[in-house]
C-alpha cells in the first residue's frame, strides 16, 4: 500500500531515521501535485515535534517529514514534545509534554538560556516564544523550558557536529 515500505536497513542510522519518518500523502492526506507552499513549509507548531531540516528534495519536499529527538504521540495521537517546568524562575526537574494547542499557553524559555548553579535564569530579560512569537520577557514570567538544544531536529540532524554554523541547504 502506499502507507508501508521495506524498511531502509543499511546502518542503524537509517534504520531509525525511515522508524521516524513522517508522511502528509497517501489514503486521506495530501497529493503531491495538489499541496501548496503552505502545507509543505515549516510552521511555528512543528517546533520540537517535526524537524525542520529533514526533509526530501524533489516533488515530496515538506510533505514527508522526520519526528524531532524527543518527540512523541500521545493518546489522541497528536505529537507533543517535552519542557521542565519553571516556577519563579527557577528550572524545576519536572517534565511535561505539551501538544502544539496547549504550548501557545505558556511562555517557553530556550533551553540555552543562562542559569546560575542553583538552578535559576540568571537574566533578567530572557529570550522566549509565547504564542508562536519570539520574545524577551522577565525571568518570573517564563512557565517552560526546552529540554534541550537539540530538541527541535530529528536524530540524524542532531548528530551533525556544529550543525547551527552550516547553511540550511547542506545540512543533511
Amino acid at each position: 500500500s502506499q502507507l508501508s515500505q521495506f524498511m531502509d536497513q543499511n546502518n542503524p542510522l537509517s534504520e531509525v531515521t525511515h522508524k521516524r519518518r513522517i508522511s502528509a500523502l497517501g489514503p486521506g492526506g495530501l497529493t503531491r501535485e495538489r499541496a501548496g507552499f503552505e502545507v509543505r513549509d515549516v510552521h511555528p507548531t512543528h517546533y520540537g515535534r517535526l524537524c525542520p531540516i529533514e526533509t526530501p528534495e524533489g516533488p515530496n519536499i515538506g510533505l514527508i517529514k522526520s519526528l524531532s529527538v524527543y518527540s512523541r504521540t500521545n493518546e489522541y495521537g497528536f505529537l507533543e514534545t517535552p519542557y521542565r517546568k519553571v516556577i519563579d524562575g527557577v528550572i524545576t526537574d519536572e517534565v511535561d509534554y505539551l501538544s502544539a494547542i496547549e504550548e501557545a499557553k505558556y511562555v517557553i524559555a530556550q533551553a540555552n538560556a543562562a542559569t546560575t548553579e542553583d538552578g535559576r535564569l540568571k537574566d533578567e530579560l530572557i529570550p522566549c516564544r509565547h504564542k508562536g512569537e519570539s520574545t524577551f520577557m522577565n525571568a518570573d514570567q517564563i512557565q517552560y523550558m526546552d529540554v534541550s538544544p537539540q530538541q527541535i531536529v530529528s536524530v540524524a540532524a542532531a548528530l551533525i557536529p556544529f550543525l547551527e554554523h552550516d547553511d540550511a541547504n547542506r545540512a543533511l
